[in-house]
């Protein structure tokens, strides 16, 4: 193992301990402010919890990246210290995320309108752009790869925006949001080593480091839920280090990979938005189209719908495995076999 890969050992230790520790302490302070949130008509909980977990997650991602810039990690695919452009797109990508969690919590906090937060995350992902975090080519039916000129700062928007939010649709049941960001921070972090971009690896290992911490006080039954502030946090360090890390290499299918390894998320969202406005009402408003709220409405059990989608998210990323390392079919092959057992069980449940 190369010795710049300790650094994401290290990163992924150091968020995930931050997390276990100072999870029990949010928790405490968010009972005794009563910052919780309270059963509803749509919710699966039934007991009032506090929905201020994603500053656990958060203080152990930053926690860990600062450490091990602290430490000289820092350093590209030859051990050598980054050139200031890479390092001024994981600072991006970092004080993007930074904005992205302050947005979230105000939300948490003080219930801000879906207009107001929107526009504020298009003003925080305009600003990432501008620090270098652009989306500069996409791969077009019969032209292949095409540089997207101007039309860079939307798309970039739009995937920063989009997945920040497609994060927080499916943070409806316990350890889901968590588990599937964790799972996909992983894939990601090996595919953007296998690309050679360890310096967005290192932001994938700490994210990764938080979110699967998280899932020991998050996974059903939860004890804390991470808010909007841990679900835009993650939502959108994910879309970044997919940019940076993958996006920016000029291959066709490395441009395909991030989308590929956030598909779960992605089409959950797309696909409620189309049924949400092919009956007539607004993309906004929140209802129990999602897929853990079909599963559970077929009969799958909390537990059971959530390792479901792990198993959905384990397999479109072992797909972003077999086409970025030698072995990665192997990887494929077994995952394919989990989703056949998993969607066998669906099924007999369904029935």
């Amino acid at each position: 193992m190369p010795y710049q890969y300790l650094y994401h050992i290290l990163a992924f230790l150091v968020s995930a301990i931050i997390v276990l520790w100072s999870t029990p302490i949010v928790k405490k302070i968010g009972l005794k402010s009563g910052r919780v949130d309270r059963p509803g008509e749509r919710k699966v909980h039934k007991r009032p919890m506090v929905r201020l977990g994603g500053v656990s997650i958060f203080l152990g991602t930053i926690t860990a990246l600062l450490f091990v810039w602290l430490s000289g990690g820092f350093i590209d695919a030859n051990g050598q210290v980054l050139n200031p452009k890479d390092e001024y797109e994981i600072w991006g990508v970092t004080l993007g995320g930074i904005g992205f969690f302050l947005i979230g919590l105000a939300d948490d906090l003080f219930s801000l309108s879906a207009l107001k937060r929107l526009l504020m995350q298009i003003g925080v992902s305009s600003i990432v752009w501008m620090a270098g975090v652009q989306i500069e080519f996409l791969t077009v039916p019969s032209l292949g790869l095409t540089n997207i000129g101007w039309l860079s700062l939307p798309i970039t928007v739009i995937w920063l925006v989009g997945m920040a939010n497609a994060i927080n649709w499916i943070d409806g049941l316990d350890g889901l949001a968590a588990g599937v960001s964790g799972i996909a921070a992983v894939v990601m972090l090996i595919v953007s080593l296998a690309m050679h971009q360890p310096a967005a690896a290192l932001i994938a290992a700490a994210l990764a480091g938080g979110a699967l911490g998280f899932l020991r006080y998050n996974f059903n039954p939860a004890q804390i839920f991470m808010g909007d502030g841990g679900a835009y946090f993650i939502g959108f360090t994910l879309a970044g280090v997919g940019v940076i890390g993958l996006v920016k290499t000029t291959a066709v299918t490395s441009v395909l990979l991030p989308y590929l390894i956030l598909a779960v998320p992605i089409l959950d969202m797309s696909a409620v938005i189309l049924d949400r406005l092919r009956n007539g009402k607004s993309p906004f408003i929140a209802d129990k189209r999602h897929l853990h709220h079909r599963l559970l409405e077929a009969g799958l059990s909390h537990r059971f719908a959530v390792l479901f989608i792990y198993s959905l998210t384990l397999w479109v990323g072992s797909l972003a495995l077999a086409f970025s390392l030698p072995s990665g079919v192997i990887y494929a092959m077994g995952a394919t076999s989990l989703l056949g057992y998993a969607s066998w069980k669906v099924w007999r449940h369904a029935r």
